[in-house]
């Protein structure tokens, strides 16, 4: 199958890959660009838990100065394996859900336990810190970078792709799924995709494409993209 990414490359290199040994054609036009933010300094031995619900919240801290035996919540097996990566201990991961993420936080910490650090991006999905902090936890979020939509693409990939139009394109935040709405209307890319099964991660990003003639639609958490392959 023809099969569109549209993340970062090097979130996508490990899929990219494993896609390819599937015997998969893979085209990759990312939607975002990933931009790092300052945040104010901290004393992190102030808390006793860490939350990263991106891999690139752990790219863009500075995690040599924290104690790697901090309880380290992470929202899915890519931001736990980098986690991992960078020395932590303590690692419990949700497998992609925020909501899931939540309850594993429930479960394995307890609001006396100390503070919480939530490192994210700008944009997020879900308000994690205020729905812990109404389960009455104390909860300090930080913004470390934030994603920008990329709105030009080159004209011959974008020839190229309207030659053959991909039987799966993968779409995984909110952000990313406007941008790729305003990228198919300025390209004249709006009646081409009946063929084509769009997988978004999460309702919210799918509802943003909805105006687009899709084959069909699926909902997904990272991780699951080879699984969703067998559904087609």
């Amino acid at each position: 199958m023809h099969i569109l990414l549209t993340r970062p490359l090097e979130d996508s290199k490990e899929l990219i890959s494993r896609l390819q040994k599937l015997g998969h054609k893979i085209s990759h036009m990312p939607l975002v660009k990933i931009e790092k933010k300052n945040h104010e300094n901290l004393n992190f031995s102030n808390y006793k838990g860490i939350i990263f619900t991106s891999s690139n919240s752990i790219k863009f801290l500075d995690v040599k100065l924290i104690d790697k035996k901090i309880n380290c919540f992470c929202v899915g097996n890519r931001t736990e394996k980098n986690a991992r990566n960078n020395g932590f201990l303590n690692v419990y991961s949700a497998e992609g859900n925020v909501r899931n993420l939540k309850e594993l936080i429930l479960q394995n910490f307890n609001s006396y336990d100390g503070k919480l650090l939530y490192v994210s991006g700008e944009q997020i999905s879900v308000n994690l810190d205020e729905e812990l902090i109404a389960e009455g936890y104390s909860v300090k979020r930080i913004i470390n970078y934030a994603a920008q939509p990329i709105e030009k693409i080159n004209e011959a990939f974008i020839d190229k792709l309207k030659l053959k139009m991909p039987e799966i394109v993968f779409v995984y935040s909110q952000n990313s799924a406007i941008n790729f709405l305003n990228i198919i209307k300025n390209y004249q890319l709006v009646d081409l995709w009946m063929e084509t099964n769009l997988m978004c991660l999460g309702e919210k990003t799918s509802s943003v494409l909805n105006e687009i003639k899709w084959k069909k639609i699926f909902l997904f958490n990272p991780g699951e993209e080879e699984f969703l392959l067998y559904k087609i």
